[in-house]
């Protein structure tokens, strides 16, 4: 599974999420923070000898003498200007209310939504969390997101993955207004990303350029390899990464030989959900990278995309848990704030 706003996405698309919430159909308060601007630094990374190192026996821990890309601290400075703007505009009687729509019974799913709306509480940001049943009709779905779009005291809206059988979040997704799409799940606004107009963009694949920047790792010029094509996170990533003025390839199933191309990478982005698809032999010295992956193997253990000893190889590697998700989650908020202050 690969962390997105909407949860771990696998490359084709699919979705299923870590975190939970009340599952209910009325407002519960809940607070998180957002995202503030990131600027980049054009610096050479190096793997320093004292770099901090993962002892979490639950996750896959990161190897001596790596450089740790962590997350958590962007994530409390996310966190705290979301909470800031959230009071300022609570105070003017309209507080950021970000609605979570979910219609299945996956715990993994069930536990992020909880974690959004805990931390949407302790960022001063009201959460609703709509259950719809893991049995509601597609129809059933798109009605209650157009409800929702329509309501002026609703910021922000999120789709959970997965969805029913059936059920398509592309097609799902087009009922929510672009304005309150504060995960990019709506394919208008995935259209303005491609084409670089503004709007929101899934908060994983922001979340993967807002750790780079906060680590000053330099991007234009470079080669930027995504391996995954999910709407949630690979290609929005790919494109953030243009952006950048990055040169990039994308990969996926059908990639042919795909050590020969994440050998090549400057920055190697893995977004497949599958546990450590990349092993220290698909990774050069100097690479850095960044796992999305959120996987839960059989002994219950949290494990990336990306064998932590490709960091020992590479130098510079996000820990998983601890990289991208945290971050993930900040920016959720920090986009329903956003939202907030433009409607």
């Amino acid at each position: 599974m690969t962390g997105g706003s909407h949860g771990p996405a696998a490359e084709d698309g699919t979705t299923g999420t870590p975190g939970t919430f009340r599952s209910t159909d009325t407002a519960g308060t809940s607070n998180t923070a957002g995202t503030t601007p990131y600027t980049a630094q054009d610096r050479t990374v190096t793997a320093p000898a004292d770099a901090p190192t993962s002892v979490d026996a639950a996750t896959d821990a990161v190897p001596p003498r790596v450089r740790e890309l962590q997350g958590r601290e962007l994530a409390a400075a996310l966190r705290t200007d979301a909470a800031e703007r959230a009071a300022e505009l609570a105070a003017r009687g309209t507080p950021p209310h970000l609605a979570v729509v979910t219609a299945t019974a996956d715990d993994s799913s069930a536990w992020y939504v909880r974690s959004i709306a805990r931390s949407a509480e302790k960022a001063g940001l009201v959460c609703t969390v709509v259950d719809l049943g893991p049995e509601a009709p597609a129809p059933a779905i798109r009605a209650r997101l157009r409800e929702l779009s329509a309501e002026p005291g609703v910021h922000g809206i999120i789709l959970q993955t997965p969805l029913p059988t059936g059920a398509r979040l592309e097609d799902l997704a087009s009922a929510i207004d672009p304005v309150k799409d504060v995960d990019g799940a709506n394919p208008l606004s995935l259209g303005r990303l491609a084409a670089g107009l503004p709007a929101f963009a899934p908060a994983t694949a922001e979340a993967v350029i807002a750790l780079l920047d906060h680590h000053k790792i330099p991007l234009a010029g470079r080669h930027a390899v995504v391996v995954g094509r999910s709407t949630v996170v690979g290609k929005p990533a790919a494109h953030l990464l243009l952006d950048r003025n990055a040169t990039v390839t994308v990969c996926h199933s059908r990639t042919t030989d795909l050590p020969a191309l994440t050998r090549t990478a400057d920055v190697l982005v893995a977004a497949v959900g599958r546990p450590r698809l990349i092993t220290p032999d698909d990774v050069s010295p100097g690479t850095v990278i960044i796992d999305v992956g959120t996987n839960v193997t059989e002994d219950g253990t949290l494990v990336g995309d990306v064998d932590p000893a490709a960091g020992a190889r590479s130098g510079a590697i996000t820990p998983v848990p601890g990289g991208v998700g945290p971050v993930t989650t900040a920016l959720l908020l920090q986009h329903t704030v956003r939202a907030a202050l433009t409607l």
